[in-house]
């Protein structure tokens, strides 16, 4: 099992729309950054762990965790026209975006803002911290234990 970590802006996609889903798990589509597209594309896999963070917010955090539940197909969004993330260079046969399926696992008892992360010396090697716009990220073991016992759980 391999860690990570997911960025998300909450007033897009928050934690609480994932664990409000019907099917019991979302779809994590609209990457398009190529180094978070190789990630999904070749590294994540279904049993994987996820950090939800929510970004472009007032407070930045950690606010829970997810699974991975279905991994990386071609995101369709990239041949709809109608949508934001629609991109003429795709095709069916050869998709250039991926996603991948989540399914929520736990939302903390108390957030994890990034300024504590980045005051945590336990912590300050992270992606999150080194390489913040990243918005799909791996974590290490140690990391991901210190920031759940930080969300209270």
């Amino acid at each position: 099992m391999t860690l990570w970590l997911f960025k998300s802006e909450p007033d897009e996609y928050s934690l609480q729309d994932l664990a409000a889903e019907a099917s019991g798990f979302g779809r994590w589509d609209g990457i398009r950054n190529y180094q978070a597209r190789n990630f999904l594309r070749d590294r994540v896999a279904i049993g994987d762990g996820v950090l939800f963070y929510h970004s472009a917010c007032k407070i930045p955090a950690v606010v829970g965790t997810a699974e991975v539940v279905r991994a990386a197909y071609a995101d369709p969004a990239q041949f709809d026209p109608e949508s934001k993330y629609f991109d003429p260079k795709a095709s069916a046969d050869k998709p250039r975006w991926y996603c991948v399926d989540l399914a929520w696992r736990s939302e903390f008892a108390r957030p994890v803002p990034l300024a504590d992360i980045k005051k945590n010396p336990q912590l300050t090697e992270m992606v999150l911290v080194k390489q913040g716009r990243l918005s799909i990220q791996p974590v290490r073991q140690e990391e991901w234990d210190s920031i759940v016992k930080l969300g209270g759980k």
